[in-house]
């Protein structure tokens, strides 16, 4: 059992964990300053405010949260993956992927960055490269916590809902089975009616025989009119009670009046079920209470219809042994023949009222699956009457289970969708970039008549206006390092060829042009 956390302990985990939650992602800026060479010290630097103001609010606007280390991180690099930053990318994209109830806004914050750094990494970088890393690293480091984080908020909301409707099916459950149970007392109060009344009216009839004769004096015969009378009042009255009793579509009991099992078997095979009948003398339902005779009657009865329903055609055994103080009655039957399929079968409550049944007349009853695939109805009813025993809870419907196994069908359909969509991106990502490959020769070449205009000294507004807008993502194999101070660009000669034009700047002009041929490996 999960132990109980108090609402104070609880309100200094939710102080504690924006502060601890600081500490930790900040550990990766102070690890960037001091291990990695090269690194912007104001924008890393900068990661110590930033992450504090998105520790403060992931839980109002988690989205806000996630894009306030974007920015600084597209200052060190175009790559977006940083020592400095990635860690909180993971971690806010995770909260995100928690916090958010709709996955939308999300989305579109991802499109949005996808889109943004285009134009970025065209216009700053001179190439269309570094948005693939960019992309790639937004699916690893960003997209994949954001999905694992909406996985775990799906999961929570499948679960709850699941014990939700388990709980409300549970309850309309109960109450079916309680409706049952109150229809079940009808139907024996129905049979006692029959019973009773026949004995009133024996009783009546006698009554007026000793009114009419003539050896009574007159005071006896006053007497037995009156018992007579009374007699017919309380038949009357009976009578009434059960038809309040009864509900507007239930008419009285049409059962044959004191029919035995043997006869119900025989109008059970005489319908075209095989049935036998395993029920020695002393097992006979002589002699038996009124409760525990009907009880016993109805086992017999409901098992018989629900094997014709459930099992058409399979043979049916009903066997009954009596002991010294009870009568044990077991109704099996196997597994369905081969063959078409009956018909849809309504209702479901005939167990429930059943049970009810034999409980009221003091047995038990048990009825479930068989070892060998069919289904097993048995009761133990008393010889002596008996108290009634308590409801047994095997013979009501629980939803519990399937309604359990619908959410975990639903939690794996999601966890397979989770899994799909980062490969799906990825696939898409490495078709985007093959396509780029086979375009952008074209889109980087310098014509020739532009490298001839070009002069040492020309400043670089001048050089760029007669550039193409994309250059090379990496010079040709073997190009020497530029020389210090200087920061060179390299552009197509040719769709074709493996040589680049090298354009290296000094700060605002050209300090030299060439061709940079590619040299073979050794």
């Amino acid at each position: 059992m999960t132990p109980r956390i108090s609402p104070d302990r609880r309100r200094l985990r939710a102080a504690l964990a924006g502060p601890v939650l600081w500490l930790a992602l900040c550990g990766a800026p102070v690890l960037a300053l001091e291990a990695v060479p090269g690194s912007p010290v104001g924008a890393t630097a900068a990661a110590f405010p930033l992450l504090a103001v998105a520790v403060l609010v992931r839980g109002r606007w988690p989205l806000v949260a996630l894009a306030l280390p974007v920015a600084p991180s597209l200052a060190i690099t175009l790559d977006l993956f940083t020592v400095a930053y990635s860690p909180a990318l993971a971690v806010f994209g995770y909260l995100a992927g928690v916090r958010l109830p709709r996955a939308r806004p999300a989305l579109w914050c991802f499109a949005g960055l996808a889109a943004g750094a285009l134009p970025l990494t065209a216009v700053v970088g001179r190439t269309v490269w570094p948005w693939f890393s960019f992309l790639l690293t937004l699916l690893i480091n960003v997209v994949l916590p954001w999905l694992l984080g909406r996985y775990r908020r799906q999961y929570a909301e499948l679960v709850r809902t699941g014990w939700q409707l388990a709980a409300r099916m549970e309850r309309e459950a109960r109450a079916v089975a309680e409706r049952t149970r109150l229809r079940e007392r009808t139907r024996i109060a129905g049979d006692m009616h029959d019973s009773l009344g026949h004995d009133l009216a024996l009783i009546a009839l006698r009554a007026g025989a000793l009114e009419l004769a003539p050896e009574l004096s007159a005071e006896h015969r006053a007497a037995a009119g009156e018992l007579r009378a009374a007699a017919g009042s309380a038949t009357e009255r009976l009578a009434e009670i059960i038809g309040v009793l009864r509900t507007d579509d239930e008419g009285a009991p049409r059962l044959p009046a004191g029919e035995s099992i043997p006869r119900l078997v025989e109008r059970a095979r005489a319908s075209g079920m095989t049935v036998t009948l395993e029920q020695p003398d002393d097992a006979a339902g002589d002699g038996l209470p009124a409760m525990t005779g009907h009880a016993l009657h109805r086992v017999v009865q409901e098992s018989l219809t629900n094997a014709a329903k459930h099992a058409p055609g399979a043979a049916v055994r009903v066997r009954i042994t009596r002991e010294a103080e009870e009568l044990a009655v077991t109704v099996t039957h196997p597994a369905r023949p081969a063959g078409p399929a009956p018909a849809p079968v309504s209702g479901g409550s005939g167990l429930v009222g059943l049970d009810e049944r034999v409980r009221l007349a003091g047995g038990a009853l048990r009825a479930g699956p068989a070892p060998d695939g069919g289904f097993t109805v048995s009761a133990r009813l008393p010889t002596a009457g008996g108290t009634p025993a308590a409801p047994l809870r095997g013979t009501e419907t629980s939803a519990t289970g399937r309604e359990l196994a619908h959410a975990r069908q639903q939690v794996r359909r999601r966890l397979r969708q989770t899994l799909a969509v980062p490969f799906a991106l990825l696939a898409a990502l490495v078709v985007l970039m093959g396509l780029c490959h086979l375009l952008t020769p074209s889109w980087t070449v310098l014509e020739r008549q532009s490298y001839d205009r070009l002069r040492p000294g020309d400043a670089r507004s001048r050089v760029e206006s007669v550039l193409p807008f994309l250059a090379l993502d990496a010079p040709p194999d073997g190009t020497p390092p530029p020389p210090p101070g200087r920061s060179c660009v390299y552009y197509g000669v040719s769709p074709d060829s493996a040589d680049a034009y090298e354009l290296c700047f000094a700060g605002d002009r050209l300090a030299t042009k060439r061709v940079a041929r590619e040299q073979p490996r050794l």
